[in-house]
């Protein structure tokens, strides 16, 4: 059990880490963009559109965190709003022209990043832990 506590620590650890350099990268990336509010753009975008309820579910927030959130992301020029077709009381929130070119300037750094980052990887290893990933991530 030793060695499997030793691993557990390492795994919390190099997590902890990681997520500050992705808090790090992302006000690199844009300097008026969190990590939530980068995140919550992106997910509309990959959603195709969304409520603000279902960010809040999503990101286990509460609803006026995410109303904060979105409304720094309008301010921006970068989400905007539109009727729900499905529920005329609702809105549908989506990543405007700008913060579809954001989101793709990221994804752009992102990758390079990444592709150096993995450069002296075997092509094996990298789909290893890319398994692993996808593993430890569906849990939740």
């Amino acid at each position: 059990m030793p060695d499997r506590d030793a691993a557990l620590e390492t795994i919390q650890r190099e997590l902890t880490a990681f997520a500050r350099r992705a808090r790090h990268k992302a006000a690199q990336m844009h300097p008026d963009l969190s990590l939530v509010t980068y995140s919550m753009l992106d997910l509309v975008k990959e959603r195709g559109g969304c409520r603000a309820a279902d960010l809040a579910a999503y990101f286990m927030l509460d609803k006026s965190t995410v109303s904060r959130q979105v409304t720094a992301l309008e301010r921006l020029g970068l989400l905007t709003r539109e009727a729900d077709p499905d529920d005329q009381r609702g809105q549908l929130l989506r990543p405007s022209d700008a913060g579809l070119r954001v989101l793709a300037e990221a994804a752009e750094q992102r990758r390079l990043a990444f592709t150096a980052r993995f450069d002296d990887w075997p092509d094996e290893d990298v789909a290893r832990f890319a398994g692993y990933l996808a593993r430890y991530g569906a849990a939740d």
